[in-house]
């Protein structure tokens, strides 16, 4: 029984890592063995076999260039059958689904939009007697989890070109000193994720993680928020893990390449 589990572990693990290899030759172009080895940290002997099974269905080929591989033709025919395009909100919905479920409270996928943050999607958790509909709404960058995810990731001259600007203090909370918020964005690059309480509203707070797409960029983030009585300094760090976990989730279904 044992190792009948571990042979099904490995092979799950295996086509985990056969994914990620196509989602890095889509994002390069053409590569080595061991710059693929690289990119999804495994063995070059790992990522060599790998490649040969690939190979042997026709998802990748070998380039002009001798040992490098590109994607196949029968990447071309798999995506020919992906006759409608699934939008982000679409995407990520069975994740979100999940994280809510796992942490009770009220999960929201949100993209930037100019200097706002928008809410294209939102799940209700169990503990969401009543809540705003945040979808379609805008709200400000400097003021919520996942606005300080996308400014935590932005270029320093367009992150600078916002904090100069005079942001609205909507609650005693509220941060809106240039040097505190740029000290807050380096502790979201460093543990990945954002958080904001009572910042945009008196009473509630809120967890953010990216969502990347297949080049690495920040193209949404997932937000978890609640009342500060159930989402607050003793319940962020299990909430922060489960909201990672789910960015990470969305982050793959979206084309963003998996370690390990």
């Amino acid at each position: 029984m044992v190792n009948s589990r571990a042979s099904r572990d490995g092979s799950v693990q295996s086509v985990d890592r056969a994914i990620s290899i196509l989602q890095v030759l889509a994002r390069l172009g053409a590569a080595g063995v061991t710059d693929i080895a690289a990119e999804i940290g495994v063995h070059k002997s790992t990522a060599f076999r790998l490649l040969a099974t690939l190979e042997s269905r026709g998802l990748v080929e070998q380039h002009a260039e001798r040992g490098r591989y590109q994607l196949g033709y029968g990447v071309v025919q798999l995506a020919a059958g992906a006759a409608n395009k699934h939008n982000l909100s679409i995407l990520s919905r069975p994740v979100c689904r999940e994280l809510a479920e796992a942490v009770g409270e009220t999960v929201n996928v949100a993209i930037h939009d100019g200097r706002n943050v928008i809410s294209i999607d939102q799940v209700l958790g169990s503990s969401a007697v009543t809540t705003i509909n945040w979808v379609g709404q805008h709200t400000p960058m400097h003021a919520t989890s996942a606005g300080k995810v996308f400014l935590a990731n932005m270029p320093p001259e367009q992150v600078g070109a916002i904090l100069t600007e005079d942001l609205e203090r909507y609650t005693p909370h509220t941060v809106v000193e240039p040097a505190l918020l740029r000290q807050q964005l380096r502790a979201v690059r460093d543990r990945g994720y954002a958080v904001t309480v009572e910042e945009h509203e008196i009473g509630l707070a809120a967890v953010a993680a990216p969502i990347r797409s297949l080049d690495g960029q920040v193209v949404a983030a997932v937000a978890v928020s609640g009342p500060t009585f159930r989402v607050n300094e003793q319940t962020i760090p299990t909430v922060a893990g489960h909201v990672v976990g789910a960015a990470a989730k969305i982050s793959q279904r979206n084309g963003y390449p998996k370690r390990g």
